[in-house]
């Protein structure tokens, strides 16, 4: 028996006049599948590309964004046991996020600890996690190190932030003037990244030993200027530069410009390294990092801040507006009130 929902959907590729709302169905799940209500998706730089069709390897439209959501259990299927009806979990899905019910594998669903906010929960599953591996197993950031982040008023860049000054870390980057006072304020040292300033004045200090950039294409280029001379560590991930100008690039062009970061390791004897991070669902580390970042977040030990809460009507406003505006923090769909 199908029940009735409400979700976005994203009819074809193009602009912001792609994604509605509308009224659907749903199936119930199949065997090894859950059932979850959603009560909050997170919003970012992969919904904007998917709507666009410029994210790697992703589904042909039509499609429903919402890259991570957190919410309750409804419906187990037949082989599942391991919820119970009311149960809050939290899944990187990709997509299907910004709808009301969703019927998603078992083994990608992750328990919500007791007492945590949930608008700061939704952040952890990609954003946050990805910002984890980064910090902690690629970049394996310490005290005493530079740090250099670029977009550290958004989601991921935020996280890297706060994780690197955890180690330890001193942190410079980019992001809107708007935002340098807050971002002061939190022990940071941000720059303007359209004035260059920032190239100088970290050659300046003796250049950044780790520098996560989701900019790509010539960033990655300028970022591999100001590393430390005795060795650093360019992390590239993302490539969302020419989304947030306006001007996608084709797939084949991230691909190319990806290579070219990477062939950077085959230089001999250079002190430098690059890396392009992602993270998978079904890798090994994501499960355990992200009840890491749980840990740390129920602790109080990390504070997610929140820069825009929409419900799940005015998704198409935020595609519309997303470039617009200010403001530290992530970005959530509020999909529906919760109730136990």
């Amino acid at each position: 028996m199908t029940t009735s929902i409400r979700k976005a959907l994203i009819s074809e590729f193009g602009g912001p006049e792609k994604i509605s709302i509308v009224n659907d169905f749903i199936s119930p799940p199949g065997p090894n599948e859950v059932q979850v209500r959603v009560l909050y998706a997170s919003m970012g730089g992969a919904d904007i590309n998917m709507r666009i069709g410029d994210y790697p390897m992703q589904k042909k439209a039509p499609l429903t964004p919402g890259y991570s959501f957190v919410g309750r259990v409804q419906v187990n299927g037949s082989a599942c046991s391991k919820y119970s009806k009311g149960d809050l979990v939290a899944c990187m899905s990709m997509y299907d996020g910004d709808s009301e019910l969703v019927n998603k594998p078992e083994k990608y669903l992750i328990v919500v600890p007791d007492g945590v906010d949930l608008q700061q929960a939704v952040a952890l599953p990609c954003d946050w996690n990805t910002a984890y591996g980064m910090v902690h197993r690629c970049a394996k950031v310490h005290a005493g190190q530079r740090v250099f982040v670029h977009g550290l008023s958004g989601s991921v860049g935020y996280a890297i932030m706060t994780l690197s000054k955890l180690c330890g870390a001193e942190v410079y980057g980019t992001a809107s003037e708007a935002n340098h006072a807050a971002l002061r304020e939190l022990g940071a040292h941000p720059f303007t990244y359209k004035n260059k300033d920032w190239i100088q004045s970290m050659t300046e200090l003796g250049g950044a030993h780790v520098v996560c950039d989701p900019l790509g294409f010539e960033s990655w280029d300028e970022s591999w200027s100001i590393l430390d001379k005795k060795g650093g560590h360019v992390i590239g991930y993302g490539s969302n530069g020419p989304m947030l100008s306006g001007q996608p690039a084709s797939l084949t062009a991230v691909v190319m410009n990806t290579t070219k970061l990477l062939s950077r390791n085959l230089v001999p004897f250079c002190p430098h390294k690059t890396s392009f991070y992602y993270i998978d669902k079904d890798q090994k580390t994501f499960e355990p990092e992200l009840k890491e970042l749980f840990k740390l977040l129920q602790d109080g030990k990390i504070k997610i801040p929140i820069r825009k809460v929409w419900t799940l009507d005015e998704v198409p406003e935020a595609h519309r507006t997303w470039t617009q505006g200010g403001g530290v923090g992530t970005v959530v769909v509020k999909v529906q009130e919760d109730r136990v």
